[in-house]
């Protein structure tokens, strides 16, 4: 993949995907990124609005790699990890929640949506959606990484300028990942960073563990079940956007 992005930067935007699409559909090449001080309708997953006050991060990129439309999933896996593994390698203790979620101390800092157009069954266009708390104002569920710097007393990140650029850097080795090493090393890595093994949900009244995830991206969740005395585990798969894990502060 091309180290070298396109950047435009706006003050404020509806939606740095949609001002990306429109881009793309102007002629724009892959590498190409939007940047916004914040965003007035900004998307999230399932169809939510993604609240971009001023003072955080908000920006897409348009990436090329060819991939079948049923494995659009790992395009967010490997920039969910990417981005990860670089705030990591800064000095920011970032944690995966299944499925886009960054978790840092339990709480949200950012979240990721990929967007794609599909011809005969194959991904032709990708844009990768992030946004990540900086200075902004957050809900309870929330972290800016301002503030937890303030707090821990790391300045593990200087600038919002220094965090686009590991977050450019991130799903730029993400993708790198995939392309290069394959799946099977990619979700390795994905689950390394995963803040849900072993967490217990609910799934139709049934007590199930978080076990893993799939390259499809569905979580995989044991059941515990007593027959005659014998203890099987069978697993079942939960699409994403069928339940929801929740956030709970970490004791570290």
């Amino acid at each position: 993949m091309n180290s070298s992005w396109n950047l435009h930067i706006f003050p404020s935007l509806a939606s740095t995907s949609q001002t990306l699409w429109d881009l793309l559909n102007q002629g724009a090449q892959p590498g190409t990124v939007v940047i916004a001080t914040q965003q007035t309708a900004g998307r999230g997953q399932w169809g939510r609005q993604w609240l971009s006050p001023q003072g955080g991060l908000y920006l897409s990129a348009a990436i090329a790699l060819p991939l079948e439309a049923a494995n659009s999933y790992q395009l967010t896996f490997a920039t969910a990890w990417g981005i990860a593994s670089q705030l990591r390698q800064a000095g920011v203790s970032v944690g995966i929640k299944w499925p886009n979620d960054l978790i840092l101390d339990g709480q949200k800092l950012g979240g990721i949506l990929t967007e794609t157009k599909i011809h005969q069954g194959q991904i032709t266009q990708a844009i990768i959606g992030v946004g990540i708390n900086w200075n902004n104002p957050v809900p309870p569920t929330g972290i800016n990484l301002e503030s937890w710097q303030a707090s821990t007393n790391c300045l593990a990140i200087a600038s919002l300028e220094m965090l686009t650029a590991k977050v450019l850097q991130g799903i730029e080795s993400g993708i790198d990942c995939l392309a290069c090493e394959g799946v099977d090393m990619l979700l390795s890595r994905y689950l390394d960073l995963l803040t849900n093994i072993g967490d217990q949900v609910y799934v139709n009244n049934t007590l199930c563990t978080v076990v893993g995830v799939t390259s499809r991206g569905n979580l995989r969740l044991e059941i515990a079940q007593s027959d005659q005395n014998e203890l099987i585990t069978p697993e079942i798969f939960v699409e994403p956007g069928t339940i929801s894990l929740g956030y709970h502060k970490s004791p570290v």
